[in-house]
């Protein structure tokens, strides 16, 4: 049972999101702009590192929801989120995309974390500027909105289904329309 009240029949973030309209919006404008907007990250790669972030937050509701979307996306597949989900250490994912992953996994963990070493390594690989930004500010919002899912006990869904349709929105219509 969520920690606040929540609309009837309503899960997830989306349940938490509409006790305060006012946080909503720009919470909603940043997911928009970092897994929606301009990027030379595919709109797979990025919920692919929010999906990993959440998945090592414990987040089931994030790592679910944003699983399915990316699996939803071109270039992306079931096979491969699950595989990225276990290890990084998959030899379908590039080199670039490893180097990120490691990147977001150590925000996850402890921002201090990422060395000059683990920039100097993605930008070897062929990551831009653009996209380390990116992955550091899709790991640190994630754990954010992981934290705020979990703290506040948002109603997370067991049905693949529920989880099935809400990828197919997401990768559809993105995060600015609720």
């Amino acid at each position: 049972m969520p920690h606040i009240p929540t609309a009837p029949h309503s899960a997830g973030i989306g349940s938490l999101l509409s006790f305060r309209p006012e946080t909503a919006k720009p919470m909603m404008e940043l997911a928009q702009t970092l897994l929606r907007g301009e990027s030379s990250l595919t709109q797979g790669e990025r919920e692919l590192i929010a999906a990993f972030v959440s998945s090592k937050n414990n987040c089931e509701f994030c790592t679910r929801s944003h699983s399915a979307a990316a699996w939803n996306l071109p270039g992306m597949t079931k096979e491969l989120v699950f595989s990225v989900l276990n290890s990084i250490e998959i030899p379908s994912i590039s080199l670039k995309m490893k180097a990120l992953l490691t990147i977001a996994l150590k925000v996850q963990d402890n921002g201090k974390s990422v060395t000059d070493d683990d920039i100097a390594e993605a930008r070897k690989l062929g990551a831009n500027d653009s996209e380390i930004h990116d992955t550091v500010l899709i790991a640190s919002a994630f754990s954010m909105y992981n934290r705020f899912v979990d703290g506040l006990a948002a109603i997370t869904p067991t049905d693949d289904e529920v989880y099935e349709r809400m990828g197919k929105y997401l990768a559809e219509n993105g995060y600015g329309k609720r």
